[in-house]
C-alpha cells in the first residue's frame, strides 16, 4: 500500500494535476459536546474494517486508535449530547466485496456513518456506495491517493501515498541535478512506485531510474552491485514479502548503505527486526511511530494502547471526525459533509485539516531513525514536516 516494505502504494495520476487549496475554520472536538437533531436515540456508526486477513493487524491498531480516540472527544461519555454513539464493527477481511456487502448492510439498517477500510482496494469500492446512497464516508489507513476527491461524501482520516513520496524527497533537498534510484520488485507493486517517484521527484527535476528484481529473486549481490555502480544521490527502497531481511543485508554488505542516501517507510513495530544490521544505516519516511509527536491527542493515546503504532492515529482522528459530524450535523449528513469541509483540529500527529476542494488530510510526516536492533529497535524524529509541506496537489471532486 505505500512504500514499506512490507506495503503497497497506489498513486492516482490525479494526484500529480496541480492547485493546492488551503482549509480554514479551527476547532476540537472535545470543545462542545452538544450534538444535532432532535432525538436523544443513538447515532449508528459502522466500522468496517480488517479484522481478519492479511492487514489484520493494520485493522487491529485502527480499531484501538477509533475508541480511544471517541473517549477523547467525548470526553469520557461516549455521547455528543444526550446521544450514545452506537458502533457496530464488521470484518471485511480485506475483500471489496465483503465490505461493500457489509456498507449495505449497515446502511439498509439506518447508519448514516460508515468508517474504516483498512486496505485500499476496499476503500475505493465503498465510496461510491456511500455516494449512491448519500451517506458519510471515513476512510482509514488505506493509503491510495484516488481516495481523495472521490466524492462529496467521501473523507480520510490517514494520509495517502504522495504524502509518504514528498517526505522521501524530503531527505535530498532539492532534487533538481540529483539522480534518484528506485529498487523494487518487478510487478504491479514495483510499477506503482516507480510512477510515484518519477512523478514526485523526478518532476520536481530529479533523473530517476530504476533497478528491479524478480518477485521470485533470493540472491541480491547482482542487484546491489548495480546500484552502487549507479552511485545515486537516493535510493528509494520499496519492497514487499519474506525475501526483505536478504535484500537489506546485501545491500548492506555491498556498501550501499553506507554510499548513499537510502530512504524507505517505516512499517509497524512488528516488521522493524526485518531490517536487521541495516536498519540503524536507513532513512526512513514515516507515517506515525510512538513518540513521533507530544499532543494531547498522543499522550491520551498513549495512555489508552501503551505503545502507538502505525496506523493507532487513524482511527483516533477517524473518531474526532465523526464527533464533529455529528456535533454539526446531527441526523442530516449533507450538514456533516459542510461541517467537515475545511475543518482544522488537533489530532494524534499534530494539527490536521481537512481541504475543503477535495477533502485531503493535510498532516505532518515524519523523517526517522532507528537505533538499537531486532525487537529492542527504537524510533525518533529527525524532522518533522508540516500539512503544507507533504500537501497533495488539490484534484477536482469527482461526485
Amino acid at each position: 500500500m505505500t512504500v514499506r516494505t512490507t506495503r503497497r502504494v497506489f498513486l492516482s495520476a490525479a494526484t500529480m494535476m496541480a492547485a493546492a487549496l488551503a482549509a480554514t475554520a479551527c476547532g476540537s472536538p472535545q470543545d462542545t459536546a452538544t450534538g444535532g437533531g432532535d432525538s436523544a436515540a443513538p447515532v449508528k456508526v459502522g466500522l468496517v474494517y480488517s479484522q481478519s486477513g492479511a492487514l489484520a493487524s493494520y485493522g487491529k491498531q485502527y480499531i484501538e486508535g477509533f475508541k480511544a480516540g471517541l473517549d477523547f472527544a467525548t470526553k469520557g461519555t461516549g455521547k455528543v449530547g444526550d446521544r450514545k454513539i452506537e458502533l457496530t464493527e464488521v470484518d471485511d477481511a480485506g475483500d471489496p466485496a465483503k465490505a461493500v456487502s457489509a456498507a449495505k448492510d449497515l446502511i439498509g439498517k439506518g447508519t448514516k456513518i460508515i468508517a474504516g477500510s483498512t486496505a485500499s482496494g476496499v476503500a475505493l469500492q465503498v465510496a461510491p456506495i456511500a455516494a449512491q446512497n448519500k451517506v458519510l464516508f471515513i476512510s482509514g489507513p488505506a493509503a491510495t491517493d484516488a481516495v481523495t476527491g472521490a466524492n462529496k461524501y467521501t473523507f480520510r482520516s490517514g494520509r495517502q501515498s504522495y504524502q509518504d513520496v514528498v517526505t522521501a524527497k524530503s531527505f535530498i533537498g532539492d532534487p533538481s541535478g540529483k539522480k534518484v534510484v528506485v529498487f523494487a520488485q518487478d510487478g504491479a507493486f514495483g510499477d506503482a512506485n516507480e510512477a510515484a517517484v518519477k512523478a514526485v521527484i523526478g518532476g520536481a527535476g530529479a533523473t530517476v531510474s530504476s533497478v528491479r528484481a524478480p518477485a521470485s529473486a533470493t540472491e541480491f549481490t547482482p542487484f546491489a552491485s548495480q546500484i552502487k555502480t549507479a552511485k545515486p544521490d537516493l535510493l528509494f527502497v520499496a519492497w514487499a514479502g519474506a525475501t526483505a531481511p536478504a535484500m537489506w543485508q546485501s545491500l548492506d554488505q555491498q556498501g550501499v548503505l553506507s554510499s548513499t542516501t537510502v530512504v524507505t517507510g517505516l512499517d509497524i513495530r512488528a516488521s522493524w527486526p526485518t531490517f536487521g544490521a541495516a536498519g540503524s544505516k536507513i532513512s526512513f519516511l514515516s507515517h506515525y511511530f510512538d513518540g513521533a509527536s507530544d499532543t494531547e491527542a498522543s499522550k491520551a493515546l498513549k495512555a489508552k494502547v501503551n505503545t502507538i503504532d502505525l496506523f493507532h492515529p487513524d482511527g483516533f482522528a477517524a473518531a474526532q471526525m465523526v464527533v464533529r459530524a455529528v456535533q454539526e450535523g446531527g441526523d442530516d449528513v449533507d450538514k456533516m459533509v459542510t461541517a467537515l469541509e475545511g475543518w482544522s483540529f488537533d489530532g494524534v500527529k499534530g494539527k490536521m485539516t481537512i481541504r475543503a476542494a477535495d477533502h485531503a488530510l493535510l498532516q505532518p510526516m515524519f523523517q526517522a531513525k532507528l537505533t538499537g536492533s531486532g525487537t529492542a529497535f527504537t524510533a525518533t524524529a529527525q524532522k518533522s514536516l508540516t500539512g503544507d509541506e507533504t500537501a497533495p496537489p488539490a484534484v477536482a471532486m469527482k461526485g
